[in-house]
């Protein structure tokens, strides 16, 4: 027997503590979002779309749309990547009425005390949160709780290290009321939160800012607050910079699977030839079709559970 099989969460659509001091789960969750990665929640391409999410998704559709089949066989190839890598993947029920839930992280959060279901801004999406619960009932892994205030999604939840989350508000997708939903669930848990306010061109923070491992964070510096970049050194992060260029085409939106190993888009030439100087074992996957709907790996992956090192 798994140990998922053997300790079980009570599910729950509200587990948080008001008060704080919320009881951190048994068996699902993590620290951090570079510990060794066990369990991925990922969304099918099956019933995929080009819609116009975002401006840079807006502007693939008007000039170059997505080659769905193309898309659909990249995404295979990224499942077969998490697999190489002994990543167990549970997946969301694909249903053709939510062509986006590809993108796994925008419609939930995992955090150490259970999901967070979040609040789409798009309304073609906000189908999304409610199959978000299903899947969290189906895996038996509770609700921490669910956003109210505005809408929030997952890309701007960052985990930087144990205890510290940046949360991007670029007001089209996450709003600052539901950003200082977050932020004040977390700040009663302990955490140190900060806010970082972005051009909503970018969509969401995890386009600029993804850790990599321990101290060790990806940053686009040329489109990322100096303020943010001196929070994240005085913390003793070294900052492996990723050209503007790559960024925008989703090269910082990479998946640290922990022990020095990384799932990055063949796009991000720079990024990989700095992790493999400094000896990490990347897998690159050919994103270049799927990702002109508006999103990269790390946006179409929800880690649900990472063990310590």
């Amino acid at each position: 027997m798994t140990r998922h099989e053997t300790i079980a969460e009570p599910f729950s659509l509200q587990r948080r503590d008001p008060a704080g001091g919320t009881a951190p789960l048994r068996n699902w969750g993590f620290r951090n979002e570079t510990d060794p990665l066990t369990d991925v929640l990922l969304g099918s391409p099956a019933y995929l779309r080009h819609l116009a999410t975002s401006s840079l998704s807006r502007k693939h559709l008007r000039e170059n749309p997505c080659n769905i089949q193309t898309a659909q066989a990249q995404h295979k190839d990224l499942v077969a990547a998490y697999e190489n890598f002994g990543v167990k993947v549970h997946w969301h029920d694909p249903t053709p009425e939510l062509p986006m839930q590809v993108y796994s992280r925008d419609s939930s959060v995992m955090t150490p005390y259970g999901a967070i279901i979040t609040a789409m801004a798009n309304w073609w999406r906000r189908g999304e949160n409610y199959a978000a619960i299903r899947t969290y009932e189906k895996l038996g892994i509770p609700i921490y709780d669910m956003v109210t205030a505005g809408t929030f999604e997952g890309g701007d939840f960052n985990v930087i290290e144990e205890g510290v989350v940046l949360i991007g508000c670029g007001g089209a997708r996450t709003q600052e009321e539901g950003a200082r939903q977050v932020q004040e669930w977390f700040e009663k848990e302990g955490w140190e939160t900060r806010l970082a306010f972005i051009d909503e061109y970018y969509v969401h923070i995890d386009l600029m800012v993804v850790p990599i491992a321990d101290r060790l964070t990806a940053v686009c510096l040329a489109c990322t607050e100096p303020g943010i970049v001196d929070w994240l050194k005085g913390k003793g992060h070294e900052i492996v910079d990723v050209p503007f260029q790559d960024t925008m085409a989703l090269g910082c939106n990479f998946m640290s699977l922990g022990r020095d190993r990384v799932i990055a888009p063949t796009v991000s030439k720079t990024l990989i030839e700095k992790l493999k100087a400094l000896g990490f074992d990347v897998a690159a996957v050919d994103m270049s079709e799927i990702s002109k709907t508006g999103g990269g790996i790390h946006c179409m992956a929800q880690a649900l559970r990472r063990a310590p090192e």
